[in-house]
């Protein structure tokens, strides 16, 4: 066989490894665990914590939202303006005003201390105003999050142990649905969803024991106690990858936690070009590799490995006659393909996307040896208005 067919093999039997041995990642049925219903007045109280930097044009979308929750116990909601030169704070308040529902408080702690990212700086201190009501739980989302009125109820119950003694998490957070409207959008949304859940296979998460701990930030149900008991946000105060890092340190103090997808939680952010795609994955991707050239070069060349040689592969056996290529690397591409189809129908795209998932690949290995090339110039991980040329990682080691 010649060299371009051993490699292609090699690609196949990566990939039945990845379909088989790799916790089923691909599926998409990692939804809210069975929930508790607790008697009438004995729900717990929850605060809302909310980060905001700049948020005035998705603010209308999403905090209305929070704001009409049917929630049977008691809950407030606290917006933390971080920083914000759009008015956030104010068109906050306007829009409490205008729609009611749950109690909002606004705070803003100012700029961050020397460590601390301004997400994280904005979570503490939204933590510290909550402090006054004791609640039981805080739910800890993103501004560009909308929540249907059922989603804090669900949460919660997902979070309580029922009767049967199942539940009883510390941490139970659900990756909302992210816009997928535009072309661009289309092609690189739902395969970043796909390569979280590869890198992170949710089953392996919410299986207990294992090393294996991640979050989606934009929506986390959080027990006070055990965020005490992790001393977060302190403990992970300079981490960019601050979900992983809270799920890590969770777990670290002996805590459950539970990561699935989300039914009635989307984000409403949009994405419309490919610029605004590309700075948000660059924006923390060799972060993600702990800022080490070794990691990066491994990841490229999987990434290679794994979504670009098949096509070749194909192409190759097709204009050369290489049967044994062509047939490995239409093995690999296949079983590629379908292992992408559950993502796409859980976004409702069109299944023709799923055999493009080596040209998002390729788009992906870009964006993150931009990211490193951005680290090394001294950009580090922008956002909005802020730079981090090297993000802690200390919890994440």
């Amino acid at each position: 066989m010649s060299v371009v067919a051993w490699i292609a093999v090699g690609s196949l039997t990566v990939w039945l490894w990845l379909l088989l041995c790799r916790g089923f990642f691909w599926r998409t049925d990692q939804r809210l665990p069975p929930r508790a219903r607790p008697a009438e007045g004995q729900w717990p109280y929850v605060a809302v914590v909310v980060p905001a930097r700049d948020e005035a044009e998705v603010l209308p979308d999403s905090l209305p939202s929070l704001l009409a929750q049917d929630y049977p116990g008691g809950a407030e909601v606290i917006l933390v303006d971080d920083g914000s030169s759009d008015g956030t704070g104010k068109l906050a308040r306007a829009l409490a005003g205008r729609h009611g529902g749950l109690p909002l408080t606004v705070v803003a702690p100012g700029e961050p201390e020397p460590g601390w990212t301004g997400k994280l700086w904005a979570v503490r201190h939204g933590m510290a105003a909550a402090r006054e009501s004791s609640p039981a739980y805080l739910l800890l989302t993103d501004a560009d999050i909308a929540h249907e009125p059922d989603s804090l109820r669900e949460l919660v119950a997902a979070a309580l142990p029922d009767a049967q003694g199942r539940g009883g998490f510390d941490m139970v957070s659900q990756m909302a649905r992210l816009r997928v409207r535009t072309p661009w959008e289309r092609l690189i949304v739902p395969a970043f969803v796909y390569f979280f859940a590869q890198l992170y296979p949710f089953r392996w998460v919410n299986r207990g024991t294992g090393r294996t701990a991640a979050a989606a930030g934009g929506c986390v149900l959080l027990r006070t106690e055990t965020a005490v008991r992790a001393q977060v946000p302190e403990s992970i105060r300079g981490a960019v990858i601050d979900d992983v890092s809270l799920a890590r340190a969770v777990r670290r103090c002996g805590g459950r936690i539970w990561l699935g997808l989300a039914e009635r939680v989307d984000s409403v952010r949009p994405y419309p070009g490919l610029g605004d795609l590309w700075r948000m994955v660059a924006r923390s991707a060799y972060a993600q590799l702990r800022h080490n050239p070794v990691l990066l070069l491994g990841t490229v060349l999987g990434l290679a490995l794994v979504y670009l040689v098949p096509p070749y592969a194909l192409a190759t056996g097709l204009l050369t006659g290489d049967t044994a290529a062509g047939w490995a690397g239409l093995g690999a591409w296949a079983v590629m393909a379908a292992t992408y189809l559950p993502m796409l129908r859980y976004y409702r795209q069109n299944l023709a996307l799923a055999p493009l998932l080596p040209v998002t690949a390729l788009l992906y290995a870009l964006m993150t040896v931009d990211s490193a090339v951005r680290h090394h110039r001294g950009r580090g991980a922008a956002w909005k208005g802020r730079t981090y040329a090297r993000p802690g990682t200390a919890p994440d080691r």
